[in-house]
């Protein structure tokens, strides 16, 4: 006699479907030519190799429960009141491991990750707190062991940057620094501010997963590349030679400009990189229109009313207002110490996740 129906026990069917899929998939012969389909089969079975062992667990339990009521329909024995309360509850507390298990990890969340921020609303005030992002981030970089690789840089007048692109090297990379995506908005009295006003200024942050050739298929056809002039603030020329490069993807309209390094070869190949993260990006938004509004909410316009987190200097703090949490601003953030923000974050990504599986 099999346990009644349930939302949960329907996910088990699910799950078990899951495996006998992938299990014809690993014993397909042709699997092992096909380089992307052998690493997503491979990463779903070792992703959910312990769900299908919770859930052979489950099926005994279960066995034995429907059992054990079968022959308390005939016969009220103590004993297997007993076996039949032992099988209870370990459905009971197995129901919450395999709903966990469950949760496969984000595909990219292994890869290196690109990061820009540009400043936004606020001026020269919002292209220096883009500068002091880009600092925290590097602290934050160096304490997870991760190795940070500047990609390009657009100084302002007053110190700041008014956007910059960097990679962040080491596994488990976009898993850290993707809930980094959206508009920051800082408040704080400028040097320049002689009424010692408080002024609010914000900056957007976009992350993105570096890919490698195979996961993005570019036609060369596709590419108008520029070569020109690298110029400094203000516009002026910094290179006689026409070093730096702005590639065009013309099926997209998306544009990628580099030019901090002297060879033209060494920008156009990190314009590809960004190129490659940004198509690969545009290609996941295509298939998930969710994901695509999502994002959108997330970046914003950059206007000041738009924020994922507040950095108040008067009050030393730095909330995130994803998950409510705030930690001080000095003694934390600015050192670069992110880590509690990172843990509440991908808490709170676990549990949206289990409330739409359990949905």
């Amino acid at each position: 006699m099999s346990q009644r129906e349930t939302p949960f026990s329907r996910l088990v069917e699910q799950l078990g479907q899951t495996r006998e899929e992938l299990q014809s998939a690993l014993a397909d012969p042709d699997l092992a030519s096909d380089r992307n389909r052998f690493a997503e089969v491979n990463r779903r079975w070792a992703s959910l190799s312990d769900a299908f062992a919770l859930v052979d667990r489950w099926h005994d339990a279960s066995e034995r429960a429907g059992e054990a009521r079968e022959m308390l329909a005939e016969d009220d024995d103590p004993d297997i009141r007993a076996l039949l309360r032992e099988a209870e509850d370990e459905l009971e507390q197995l129901e919450p491991s395999i709903r966990e298990a469950m949760i496969e990890p984000d595909p990219n969340d292994d890869k290196d990750v690109i990061v820009e921020i540009r400043a936004a609303a606020g001026g020269d005030e919002a292209a220096l707190f883009a500068r002091d992002l880009m600092e925290i981030y590097a602290r934050y970089a160096e304490q997870r062991s991760f190795k940070l690789e500047p990609l390009s840089t657009s100084p302002s007048d007053a110190g700041g940057l008014r956007d910059v692109t960097f990679a962040v090297k080491g596994t488990g990379a976009y898993s850290v620094f993707k809930h980094e995506a959206g508009v920051h908005r800082v408040q704080r009295v400028p040097d320049t501010e002689s009424q010692g006003r408080i002024h609010t200024s914000t900056a957007t942050v976009a992350v993105l997963p570096e890919v490698e050739d195979v996961d993005v298929q570019i036609n060369q056809h596709d590419l108008r590349i520029d070569v020109y002039r690298s110029s400094g603030p203000g516009g002026q020329s910094v290179n006689t030679t026409d070093s730096a490069v702005r590639i065009t993807h013309e099926p997209t309209g998306i544009v990628v400009s580099m030019q901090d390094e002297k060879s033209q070869l060494q920008n156009r190949e990190r314009a590809m990189r960004v190129l490659r993260a940004r198509l690969y990006e545009h290609a996941l938004e295509e298939q998930n229109a969710e994901i695509t509004a999502a994002r959108r909410a997330q970046l914003g316009s950059g206007d000041r009313s738009e924020k994922v987190r507040t950095y108040n200097y008067p009050q030393n703090r730095v909330t995130d207002h994803r998950v409510g949490i705030t930690v001080p601003l000095r003694e934390q953030v600015l050192q670069g110490e992110l880590g509690d923000i990172t843990g509440a974050l991908i808490a709170e990504e676990r549990r949206l996740r289990l409330e739409e599986q359990a949905g």
